[in-house]
């Protein structure tokens, strides 16, 4: 269907900077809408920013301003732009994409890239 594959993360003081990357193969015309979530330890995944293929963008409160999400490529890369990163922004973050295919709803994950904010 469609694979996610997702780079750029890793270490940053606080108030860096670092982009997050994400490139989907396979199928990717049935692909609806992409985003990026984030999972902290003890923690459930949340959403941050997610972008429709019309380019409608949505981001949780604690990142607006922020983060900006974008899309290049004829919609296969995905990029998470983050500014002003606080500590509580550490977590691993997974790349998303859902579509539909032959009239099934599916999900896609990356498998995770770690970003780390010290103090």
């Amino acid at each position: 269907q469609v694979q996610l594959v997702e780079s750029g993360g890793g270490l940053v003081q606080a108030g860096g900077s670092l982009r997050l990357s994400c490139t989907a193969s396979g199928i990717i015309f049935s692909i609806n809408a992409m985003g990026w979530y984030r999972q902290a330890p003890g923690k459930l995944r949340e959403l941050v920013a997610s972008i429709t293929s019309g380019g409608t963008t949505n981001y949780t409160d604690s990142v607006k301003g922020r983060f900006t999400i974008s899309r290049a490529n004829a919609k296969n890369t995905v990029y998470l732009q983050m500014n002003s990163l606080k500590p509580e922004d550490t977590a691993v973050y997974y790349c998303n994409a859902h579509g539909v295919l032959a009239g099934y709803p599916f999900t896609s994950w990356g498998q995770g890239t770690q970003v780390t904010v010290s103090s």
